[in-house]
């Protein structure tokens, strides 16, 4: 069994209840919304995921509480406690989450997510492995766009998956072309 948790902001939980709907093969209203097939993939067993938690971390509090990350960076911005760093920030915090999620919940992949002004910052931890990346799409929190943080969301929830489903059936060559992705091998 593959263990997954994630820490997730822009992408409001979302990844990790399309991750459990993979998992449990879930179909009609209750199964996936953005991934049509996971078999288009490869050949990857998806009943042997388990979504541990799934956790929707959008304040410096619960990054700092419930993450229990004792120093993280200080945002640029707080909107009613919410986090707001620039694009380089957000990769730097997505990652933080990332292996805080890993740590609290003895997971064997991680997933952090979170954005403020830029393309947001998404990142995927094994022991193995860390996938850093941003979404395709521009916004920025401070202006309130729905339109714009709704795009940036539904990008950043579409491409995580679409990563970690080629990730789980080893095409890397693949993930390798998809833009600003960086994969580094522990």
């Amino acid at each position: 069994m593959i263990k997954i948790a994630t820490a997730e902001c822009f992408t409001h939980g979302k990844i990790g209840r399309e991750l459990h709907a993979i998992a449990q093969d879930y179909n009609g209203n209750f199964g996936t919304e953005y991934i049509e097939d996971p078999k288009k993939y490869g050949d990857f067993d998806y009943a042997q995921l388990s979504v541990t938690c799934s956790l929707f971390i959008p304040t410096i509090e619960a990054v700092k509480k419930i993450l229990n990350v004792e120093n993280p960076p200080k945002p640029q911005k707080l909107i009613k406690g919410i986090k707001v760093y620039d694009e380089k920030g957000d990769l730097e915090v997505s990652k933080i989450m990332a292996e805080a999620v890993k740590k609290l919940s003895d997971c064997d992949i991680a997933i952090g997510t979170t954005a403020g002004v830029g393309r947001g910052g998404i990142a995927i931890i094994t022991d193995e492995y860390e996938i850093i990346t941003t979404t395709d799409t521009y916004a920025d929190l401070n202006e309130l766009d729905s339109e714009d943080l709704f795009n940036r969301s539904e990008d950043g929830i579409k491409k995580t998956l679409e990563i970690l489903l080629l990730f789980l059936n080893n095409n890397f060559d693949k993930i390798k072309t998809l833009e600003n992705v960086k994969i580094i091998k522990k």
